[in-house]
């Protein structure tokens, strides 16, 4: 029987497309979730805890799909370029928590967005043979 995280790299990919997107959804979401529950302009201050966290359940489900597609691509590139997004994204979720510094609000859609790119990339073009990549 395999284990939760002895993932192929097909399977790793999609998940990370799909992870990336409802994250997407759920910040795009927000807003207006608690807009038309009449709260302040600033929306995430009000939101309850169980809905900010929902992120970082994105974020680990994330982190276990690039491990494993980074594990399995033949591309040096879209290794690196699948980290890097993943760090971005949690550099902008820890930002948007405990607000180091002022970023636009919709800048954590851009390493979101990379990831699911690079997932879909990786999926079409980068895929291994066998077990073991060059």
């Amino acid at each position: 029987m395999r284990g939760v995280f002895n993932i192929t790299l097909p399977k790793s990919d999609f998940i990370g497309v799909l992870s990336s997107g409802l994250c997407m959804i759920h910040c795009i979401a927000t807003p207006f979730f608690f807009v038309a529950a009449t709260c302040s302009a600033t929306c995430c201050s009000t939101a309850p805890e169980w809905w900010r966290w929902i992120d970082y359940t994105f974020l680990i489900i994330s982190f276990v799909a690039v491990y494993h597609s980074t594990k399995s691509s033949n591309s040096q590139f879209i290794k690196y370029a699948l980290w890097m997004s993943w760090v971005g994204l949690f550099l902008f979720l820890l930002n948007a928590r405990f607000e180091w510094f002022y970023l636009f609000e919709n800048a954590k859609f851009i390493p979101a967005f990379s990831l699911i790119g690079f997932h879909l990339y990786n999926l079409k073009y980068c895929q291994c043979d066998s077990n073991e990549c060059c």
